[in-house]
């Protein structure tokens, strides 16, 4: 019996061709790395640099001034106030967006006829841009707009509030508006994680004798870690972010009472003329934004895997 050769891999002339070969995806993606790099990654980098100086915009060469800039950012009564802004917005927008978001996609997942209709309807908000939602909500709030009108025709005139210009509901009004236009998205998120729920769980633990709650806690909230991972991380950033509804509606004030680190940075820079310190406040905003996104990240993920 003549035994077969095993089969010969072509010598080092086929490997170098596979080599070759593995290296053209990496060759490919070279054009688009220099472009980033120099469309993103240098000028972030230039700005980062700027942020240590007292660039005023002009040809002049700025001057190092070491941590002069961010020693005044958390000394300064304005930058002190907007940075607790910020992270007010931040936690009670995602935590309140998160829960109405769910709210709304655990009822509007039953067979309810009119279910499409209302999905539409509270996704709608979300998909207006932010200076439109600013400047509808500014005229509804102002002290004759039609809040207080609706208020005064219903018996509760009492309540009826300078929303905007009350430095004791300016901001919560700001952070009403963020949640009424972006707690559609959030509810599409859930509805994307509650199709991807088995029914036969829920019906295996129907016949175990679970109640409605019981199902909720034990089967449907499990499964819906990752939606809440990926609802919870685009809430927080974007919240820490924001500046376009603030802007719109408030300018920041009255006073510092809604001024926000965006805000800021935006004054500071083409108010002001003070790019250097506004750098410096960008480069403080990012780095919270990566702590806070690499923390919830970590721990979700974590929440995750145990499940």
């Amino acid at each position: 019996m003549t035994l077969s050769r095993p089969a010969v891999d072509g010598g080092p002339r086929a490997t170098r061709r596979r080599a070759r070969r593995a290296r053209v995806p990496y060759l490919l993606l070279v054009p688009a790395l220099l472009f980033y790099a120099f469309v993103v990654l240098w000028p972030t980098l230039q700005g980062a640099g700027y942020a240590f100086t007292d660039w005023a915009g002009r040809r002049e060469t700025p001057g190092f001034v070491g941590l002069d800039n961010f020693t005044e950012l958390f000394s300064a009564p304005a930058a002190r106030s907007a940075l607790r802004n910020t992270l007010i917005i931040a936690l009670s927008t995602t935590i309140v967006q998160t829960l109405v978001g769910l709210a709304l996609a655990l009822a509007l997942h039953s067979a309810l006829a009119s279910r499409n209709l209302l999905r539409t309807m509270f996704f709608a908000p979300a998909l207006l841009p932010p200076v439109i939602i600013g400047f509808l909500w500014q005229y509804i709030l102002t002290p004759a707009g039609p809040l207080n009108d609706a208020l005064g025709a219903v018996g509760l005139g009492g309540l009826a509030q300078n929303w905007l210009g009350d430095s004791s509901v300016a901001l919560a009004s700001v952070i009403a508006v963020i949640i009424w236009q972006n707690a559609g998205l959030t509810m599409v998120i859930y509805l994307a994680g509650l199709e991807g729920v088995p029914p036969e769980l829920h019906e295996a633990a129907t016949m175990d004798g679970a109640g409605r709650w019981q199902r909720l806690r034990h089967v449907t909230l499990p499964l819906l870690v990752p939606a809440t991972t990926i609802a919870l991380s685009l809430t927080l950033i974007g919240s820490l972010k924001l500046f376009d509804q603030v802007y719109v509606m408030t300018g920041g004030g009255p006073g510092y009472a809604t001024e926000t680190l965006s805000v800021v940075m935006y004054k500071e820079a083409f108010v002001s003329g003070r790019y250097g310190y506004s750098t410096a406040i960008a480069l403080v905003l990012t780095m919270i934004v990566f702590a806070f996104a690499l923390l919830q990240l970590r721990g979700l993920r974590r929440f995750e895997v145990q499940q």
